[in-house]
């Protein structure tokens, strides 16, 4: 190969630049091949290229899926999108930047690890906790890039945990919200998770009376799982694209409710009649926030109805049989995605349970980074309006 302009080619070796360039970042626990440090890897190719200085093929910067992103229990600091923080310049004034750290944490059920993101500045004490559950394929990383949570974070002051499923206990990194052991509290992933949110609480001093569970896909059933399995933990639950409560007990019946809509629920429901799984109804009530897209053939929007009907349902026997009030808008997003909103209201006027419907999306986060995966950034920011639906909550009992 050439340099360019036919200048002599340095004495120098590129590659072992390269080398020890990549071997550094991955000795501080950073990935080179997707997320925000792709680019930075990208950009120091391009230098050398251009100052003359061939990269063998080889040495090239792969380009992979940001999906395949995983956590590490890394001693550097990282800022809200998982970058090393950056140190201010000598002539400039100290912007603040927050911690984004990684542990793990084991209990009978297992181990997880999990991302832990502490905004510079902390709006109220105790401050908040927002829990965040990816979905299949994904990362901590991944869906912190995504859904932008962190950012949000900084605004209003709050913790966001990150829980990350393993590959040995789902080789998509599903978590598994269809196993039966996996359903209950105290049990499987629900009591791993339920671990991580007590450890942080308990380190951080959370205001264990404003916690929230939020998720996409299986993460978003497993959210709904923890909301009845742990009331007194969780003060809100958001679902995006998720499944209802007990809605399978083995890998055939989750695809049935999945891909199925409502003839696959009610297929569902008729095996579960039969005796294969009885259906249990959510007996907690739970302030609930639910997004889905109406064109989504992932999850299709029927579980997303049964998931507001479950929480309207329990909030209705919790007020004495009173029906929820029902209000509707419609309106665009800013990025040209139109979308139904409905508010169900208790007799006081209190928000209960709350559902988006976003008109043409898929299976995608609404309002989230390109950066991310599964992430529709025309839709409504479902980010900003969970974390306004959940801080808006009144306490609730004690934890």
């Amino acid at each position: 190969m050439k340099t360019p302009f036919n200048v002599r080619a340095p004495s120098f070796d590129a590659q072992a630049i390269n080398k020890t360039i990549r071997s550094a970042l991955a000795s501080a626990g950073l990935d080179t091949t997707a997320g925000p440090m792709r680019s930075v890897t990208d950009t120091i190719r391009r230098a050398l290229s251009g100052a003359g200085m061939p990269t063998a093929e080889g040495v090239a910067v792969a380009r992979a899926n940001v999906i395949d992103v995983v956590a590490r229990v890394v001693g550097v600091r990282q800022d809200r999108d998982g970058e090393p923080a950056r140190q201010p310049s000598m002539d400039a004034p100290p912007v603040p930047v927050g911690s984004f750290d990684a542990s793990e944490y084991a209990n009978r059920a297992g181990t997880r690890a999990y991302k832990l993101y502490v905004p510079p500045q902390i709006s109220a004490s105790p401050p908040p906790l927002v829990v965040m559950l990816h979905g299949c394929t994904q990362s901590a990383d991944d869906f912190a890039v995504g859904t932008r949570m962190n950012r949000l974070a900084d605004e209003h002051g709050f913790l966001v945990v990150y829980p990350e499923q393993s590959t040995s206990a789902n080789p998509s990194k599903c978590w598994n919200w269809f196993k039966a052991q996996d359903q209950l509290r105290d049990s499987g992933e629900p009591s791993l998770i339920a671990g991580i949110v007590r450890e942080v609480a308990a380190q951080h001093g959370i205001d264990t009376r404003r916690i929230f569970v939020a998720g996409l896909s299986a993460g978003a059933a497993m959210a709904v799982i923890l909301g009845e399995t742990y009331p007194e933990l969780f003060s809100g639950v958001g679902a995006h694209s998720g499944l209802p409560y007990r809605s399978a007990h083995d890998i055939p019946s989750a695809m049935a409710a999945m891909k199925g809509g409502r003839s696959g629920i009610a297929s569902l429901k008729a095996a579960q009649s039969s005796g294969a799984a009885p259906r249990r109804k959510v007996a907690q009530a739970v302030p609930t926030i639910v997004f889905h897209g109406d064109r989504d053939h992932t999850v299709q929007q029927a579980n997303g109805i049964e998931i507001v009907q479950q929480a309207r349902n329990a909030h209705s026997a919790a007020e004495s049989d009173t029906a929820l009030l029902d209000g509707m808008e419609r309106g665009t997003s800013p990025g040209g995605r139109s979308f139904s909103r409905t508010v169900h209201a208790d007799a006081a006027g209190r928000p209960r349970v709350e559902s988006w419907t976003v008109h043409g999306a898929g299976h995608a986060w609404a309002g989230g980074s390109e950066s991310g995966s599964y992430t529709d950034a025309s839709g409504p920011d479902a980010s900003a309006e969970m974390v306004r639906f959940f801080l808006s909550l009144p306490r609730a009992g004690s934890a």
